[in-house]
This record gives C-alpha cells, structure tokens and sequence, in this order.
C-alpha cells in the first residue's frame, strides 16, 4: 500500500475571519480510484458577496498606505510560510498527483515571487514628469495608482507558484484581493493563503473556494476592477465573456503549443539533454510552457530520440508520495483520456511511438497514469503536433533548415514561450527573435530556468497582459496624468 495522509478540511477566509460552509467539495486523489484526499468549502453566492464586500471595505485603507509601508506589512506576513511547506507539499501531491518534490517547490517558489515583489517597492509609484513644449504649456506627471479589488484565478498544476506571480504584485500596488484556488487542487493553496492573509489587515486578502458556478461575481461584479486568470484557452474565453458584463480588465496566461528548435550545431551532452527532458515532462507534461514540440536538425533526431529514451527508460510510475517515484499520474481522467487518443491516433498514422515505463498496479491500478511517450516523425497535421497535448507525450519532427523550423514553430494558435538549441549567440538571436512567443529560452526550456523578474506572458491565444517584475504591478494599476499650467511658458506662448 502506498502512504496516504489524512483527509484535510479546509474553509473560507473573509474579512478577516474563517468561515465554515453547509456544503463541501470532496477532492479525489488522481492516482487512487475512489480516494478522497480531503473537502474544501463550498461558498454560497452570499459568501462571494461577503468578500468582494470585505475587499472593496479594506481597500480605502490599504491603497493610501505607501508602497514601502505595504512592502514592509507583505514582508511581515510571509514570515514563517516554510514552517508547514513539507505539510503543504505532501497535501498538494495527493490532490494534484504530482510528486512530492515539485510540491514542495511550488509553495517555495511562491516564497521567492512575493520577495521579489517586495523588492520593487521603490519603483511602484514612480512618476514620470513632461516638462513644457511648444505649444503644451503644461508640466504633466504621469503617475500611477491601483485599481481596486482584483480576483486571482489559479489552475490545478502549480497553483501556489503560479499565485505568486500576481498576488504579491496587485497587492503592493494598492489592491486588495481575493483568491479563487482551484476547485480540484484547493487544499494546500487554501491553507496556504490564509496564513498569509491572516498577518495582513482584514479585508486586504481572502480566499474563496467552491463550485464555478456559485462564482460569477467574482467576474461580472461592478466590485471587481480586475480579473487575473491562468488556464487554459476554452477557460480564457469564457473568463473574458463574463468580464465583458462590467467591463472588468482581464489577465490571461493561458495554454502553448511550445517549439523547442535544436539547430544542427546543439550541444546534445547529458546537461542539455537533462535540461530538455525536464522541459518537457515536468509535472508529467502538466505545464503551460513545457515544450511541446521539438524541432530537430534532421542530422541531430537520433541524437535527441535516443537521448530523451535514454531518460525515459528510467522513469518510475507512481505515486506522489512515494520516494522512489519520478512520475505521477495526469490530474484527471478527462486528460489522461485525451493523452490516450492522442497516442493512439499517432500509431494509427504510421509513425514510431515509444513508449516507456510501467504502469502502477495494486491500490493505484486505474489511476489517471499514461506510460510517457515519444512520437518520431509525426504527420504535422496530427493532434500531438497540432494541440497542447498537457501530458507526457512529445512529437519529434526533423527539418532541413532554419527557415523551414521556424514556419512550422510559427504555424500554431499559440505563442506562450518556445527555445533555441546552439553553439552559436548570433543563430540563437536570429533564431530566437523570430519565434513568435512571449519568452524564449536559449540552451533551456521549462519553469526551472524561468527568470522571475522578468515579465512573463503570452502572444496569439496564449493570452496577454504580463505577469511578475514592475510589468507584472504595472498590470494592476492605473495610469494617469495630472497637467499643472506653466504661467511662464503661456506667457511666451501668447507673444
């Protein structure tokens, strides 16, 4: 038997205070059939109501603050957060699937974006002055200032990592917040924000869990000046469509279709090949700028074929908690189904698929597990190429030259991030530059090498906005101008 911990009850967080709720959401753990690894709270429509009330009350308060007076309030709550990181870990493994590794780095990564978020305090409020000109008598400031109360909307996969990249960003640049974990992974984010939220003044943060469809205001509400979401496409469109209602801004970070493009002169050793392998099956491919298409020199495919299987031959199928594991199973049995066809419609076409490791028996037989898999050749126009495929499957398509790579890294819907493999700065550059994404890599791919000052966000229906950095506050606030008449340059004007 696999080690299972306890079942976890989590609440809301309002104003301040806890709240139990009648309802409850049961959380099934991904690679048990039929356990439930704990409940979270089911809000009503009056408990979203109660804290988009208790936002807009603590927002007055909050937003006169000075940046540094809120950094230093920020810095204050986030103490102590690593105290209960292995607890947090070993609750998120169960409800997401993912090892328990990679738990713990999502809630330490959390960490590390609120910092870096401190450190910009200096830059929230700077303003940027026109001095007079001909025929504009006026000194104008440019300034900025927050727009009021935002809701966070984070996915299943890295929720607490991903939470880090706005929440302390709309929070020091004057908002108030409230956060919506997601209805299948709500357990360790919940206990997580409402530590945090516990250490700031009541109102300023709040956690709401519960059934999309008790959740509308948290969108549509004239309360609500904007909406950060990261998701997938399908769910962008209709966070968006709901937006439209009050005309509520939006955030999106949405799914990719990454290329990775290994140029004939990659250095292909053991350290580039690790790094590729990590950028593609991460968190069992459960990654929205995971590659997921690599485009290899047709002189290189062997190398990278038998580099990446060498890989694969050693992965262990398992359960999250389990130490020797190096791979869990898909989140959901919708995806593992579509992981599945995809697989199987690449066989039906002739190509070479590989496919490694064991899949799990006894009390996780039936689990959302897939053998990770490796499609050589693919026809371009199959769904592995063509769709964010969100599992361990990679299609592995040669090309002849550069011009070539690129048309077919370009020809998708997406532009999240993509990567460059060579010898050469200058191709890298060329390259690179041409690749049509919000982020590219060079030598790398994949969340482990994302820098996390810098903005991050995606082109096409990848979304748009960016997230972390000063872009990153810059997207919760406002801009505006205040124009002050220049006496003296009116006087000049009029003679």
């Amino acid at each position: 038997m696999t080690e299972t911990l306890a079942p976890v009850k989590t609440g809301l967080y309002i104003g301040g205070a806890a709240r139990e709720t009648a309802e409850t959401l049961a959380v099934a753990d991904p690679g048990k059939p039929g356990v439930v690894v704990g409940h979270a709270a089911a809000a009503t429509k009056q408990d979203v109501a109660d804290a988009i009330a208790a936002a807009k009350a603590a927002f007055p308060a909050w937003s006169a603050l000075t940046p540094q007076e809120r950094a230093a309030r920020m810095a204050e709550a986030i103490k102590g957060i690593a105290e209960a990181r292995d607890d947090d870990a070993a609750i998120l493994s169960q409800e997401n699937g993912k090892v328990r590794f990679e738990a713990w780095v999502d809630s330490l990564v959390f960490e590390i974006r609120w910092n870096l978020a401190l450190a910009l305090a200096d830059r929230v409020d700077e303003v940027t002055v026109l001095p007079p000109a001909p025929g504009i008598p006026v000194e104008t400031a440019v300034a900025h200032s927050p727009l009021g109360v935002v809701t966070i909307i984070v996915p299943f996969n890295w929720p607490a990592a991903i939470l880090g990249a706005a929440l302390p960003h709309a929070l020091l640049a004057g908002n108030t917040a409230i956060v919506k974990p997601p209805p299948t992974t709500p357990l360790a984010l919940s206990r997580i924000v409402q530590r945090v939220a516990e250490q700031l003044p009541a109102g300023v943060l709040n956690v709401i869990t519960g059934k999309d469809s008790e959740m509308t205001e948290l969108i549509e509400s004239p309360d609500i000046a904007k909406v950060s979401f990261t998701g997938s496409v399908g769910g962008g469109k209709k966070i968006q469509e709901l937006a439209t209602k009050s005309l509520t801004r939006v955030t999106l970070e949405l799914g990719g279709n990454d290329p990775a493009i290994i140029l004939d002169d990659a250095k292909l050793d053991d350290t580039q090949l690790d790094r590729l392998y990590e950028g593609i099956f991460q968190t069992t491919g459960q990654v929205c700028m995971n590659a997921k298409r690599i485009y290899v020199h047709r002189s290189r495919v062997q190398d990278v074929v038998d580099g990446l299987s060498a890989r694969l031959e050693k992965v262990r199928l398992g359960y999250g908690l389990d130490a020797e594991t190096t791979m869990g199973p898909l989140h959901s049995p919708i995806q593992k189904a579509f992981v599945d066809e995809l697989i199987e419609e690449a066989k039906e076409s002739g190509a070479e698929v590989r496919e490694f490791g064991e899949l799990p028996g006894g009390d996780l037989a039936g689990g959302n597990f897939v053998r990770p898999t490796v499609v050589v050749d693919p026809d371009p126009a199959l769904r592995v190429v063509t769709m964010e495929q969100f599992g361990p499957v990679i299609p592995i398509i040669p090309f002849d030259d550069e011009e070539e790579a690129i048309r077919a890294a370009n020809d998708t819907w997406a532009g999240l991030c993509g990567s460059v493999w060579t010898e050469s700065p200058e191709r890298a550059r060329k390259v690179g530059g041409r690749i049509q994404a919000g982020y590219i890599w060079v030598n790398d791919h994949g969340a482990t090498r994302l820098d996390l000052r810098a903005p991050f966000g995606g082109v096409k229906q990848s979304g748009y906005g960016r997230e972390q950095g000063l872009e990153g506050i810059r997207d919760f606030q406002d801009t505006h101008s205040i124009a002050f008449l220049d006496e003296a340059a009116l006087a000049q004007q009029a003679h």
